[in-house]
C-alpha cells in the first residue's frame, strides 16, 4: 500500500515465488498445475503481471487466485483487476525481510523471540499486535530500499533507493515513538504490561 510498484521495481531482492505462463478473467487469475497453498501463496500475497502488482484475495484452489485491486482495507470489497488473456504471472515475497524486522520489534519491547524456554514472553504476549503493523511495514521498505542502495541502483521516478532507504527510516522512527504495545505476563489472555518499542537502529543483513 505505501509503494505499489515495489515488486515491480524490487523484485530481485524478494524471494521468487511462482513465475508462470497464465490467464486472467473475471478477477481470477488460472495459471495450470500451481499448488498455491504449497507454495506459500495465500491472502495478501502479491501477484504481478502486464507491468502492475495485484492482491490476492483469496486462494480458489489449486492453479486459481481471486485477485483485486489495491484496497484500502482488506474488508471492503474486491476490485476486480484489468484481464489477462495470456501472459506471464508472477509472485514474490519479502518474508525473511519482515521476519527480521518482526524480531527487532519484539527485542525493542524486551521479547526475545529465540527464547524457547518454558514461560518466556513470545510474540504472543503482545495483545494488540495490529497497532504495530505499520511499524513492521515500515522497518521492512527500510531494509529492502537499503538493500537495493547497496546494491547500486538508481531507483525510478527521479527518486533514488537511498533517499526511500532515508525516508522510510525516519518514518519508522517517527512511528516507534507513536506506538505501544500491551503485554500479556501470565498468559491470561490480559495485557500487565504497556511497553513503547526501545531505541534499536535497523542494520541490513
Amino acid at each position: 500500500m505505501y509503494e505499489p510498484r515495489l515488486f515491480l521495481e524490487t523484485g530481485w531482492l524478494g524471494q521468487l515465488v511462482f513465475r508462470e505462463a497464465g490467464l486472467v478473467t473475471s478477477g481470477v487469475g488460472f495459471v495450470a498445475g500451481v499448488d498455491f497453498a504449497a507454495v506459500g501463496v495465500a491472502a495478501g500475497s502479491v501477484v504481478s503481471y502486464a507491468g502492475a502488482s495485484y492482491e490476492v484475495a483469496q486462494v480458489i484452489g489449486v492453479g486459481q487466485l481471486g485477485l483485486s485491486r489495491l484496497r484500502a482495507s482488506a474488508d471492503d470489497a474486491v476490485i476486480t483487476p484489468p484481464e489477462l488473456a495470456s501472459g506471464e504471472l508472477e509472485c514474490f515475497t519479502y518474508r525473511p525481510q519482515m521476519a527480521v524486522v518482526h524480531g527487532q520489534i519484539l527485542r525493542m519491547l524486551g521479547i526475545e523471540p529465540e527464547d524457547a524456554r518454558e514461560g518466556a514472553l513470545g510474540s504472543q504476549a503482545v495483545v494488540n499486535p495490529g497497532a504495530l503493523m505499520r511499524l513492521e511495514c515500515l522497518g521492512t521498505l527500510h531494509l529492502i530500499y537499503s538493500a537495493a542502495a547497496a546494491a547500486g541502483s538508481a531507483g525510478s521516478a527521479g527518486v533514488g533507493y537511498a533517499e526511500r532507504s532515508l525516508m522510510y527510516r525516519e518514518r519508522f522512527s517517527a512511528e516507534r515513538g507513536r506506538v505501544t504495545a500491551m503485554i500479556d505476563l501470565d498468559g491470561d489472555g490480559e495485557a500487565e504490561s504497556v511497553r513503547r518499542p526501545g531505541v534499536s537502529h535497523l542494520v541490513r543483513g
